[in-house]
């Protein structure tokens, strides 16, 4: 999920629709509601958040020590008229990278990527036997072929990849998937998307590597 920090309706609605589109769930918030969010907000929701996109605020520039006081996700800033002088105070005050307006959704992610590959030392890509999961979008791969996938059966391999050899329930798939303040889809809706992707791999691999269990949810693994 990506959290859009903006004291403008207009623009968290537009950056909805965009990473929307992407397949990405994402909030806005006002910077001082938000401020209060990453205070108060559990662990489990701030760990559902893959970047934080800093707008126009009075208080945006007092946000980036509150984000890293609970989590080391990539803090980007947006800056509507770019100085020398701005870009510096945005660095200053804790963010890590600062894109002009306007930016495409894909950029973001794909900067974002670099972020926590510079944090981690790692590629922009995660294996797991033949299958390749991106960070930056992309489709995934198997034995080195393109597999297309929609963008939420998309989503849920790259999180079942990613937290390879784990257990993870049909709740924090949703939250990675659609976000943890949508309201409007039922949690539910997840199972009909492991079973498409799954019948996919099946057909794909010849056999089906995401093992699940009743209560405790679904793994994927590789021995």
């Amino acid at each position: 999920m990506i959290v859009v920090v903006d004291d403008r309706q207009l623009v968290k609605d537009g950056y909805t629709s965009l990473f929307g589109r992407e397949g990405i769930p994402s909030t806005g918030f006002d910077p001082v509601e938000f401020g209060e969010w990453v205070h108060a907000a559990a662990d489990s929701d701030i760990a559902a958040v893959e970047a934080f996109l800093l707008g126009q605020g009075e208080h945006t520039f007092h946000l980036p020590k509150a984000i890293r006081d609970r989590t080391q996700a990539p803090v980007i800033a947006v800056s509507d008229h770019p100085s020398l002088e701005m870009t510096l105070a945005l660095f200053d005050c804790g963010v890590d990278d600062v894109v002009r307006k306007p930016v495409h959704p894909r950029e973001i992610l794909a900067r974002a990527a670099a972020i926590r590959r510079r944090l981690k030392a790692i590629v922009n890509f995660t294996e797991i036997g033949p299958i390749r999961v991106y960070s930056d979008g992309r489709d995934p791969e198997i034995n080195g072929d393109i597999f297309a996938l929609p963008r939420r059966e998309r989503r849920i391999l790259e999180y079942l990849v990613l937290n390879r050899g784990r257990r993870v329930s049909k709740s924090q798939i949703f939250n990675a998937i659609y976000g943890i303040f949508d309201e409007e889809v039922e949690e539910n809706v997840v199972e009909s998307h492991i079973s498409k992707l799954r019948k996919k791999l099946r057909k794909k691999l010849g056999f089906d590597p995401v093992d699940s269990k009743r209560f405790l949810g679904y793994c994927i693994d590789w021995s």
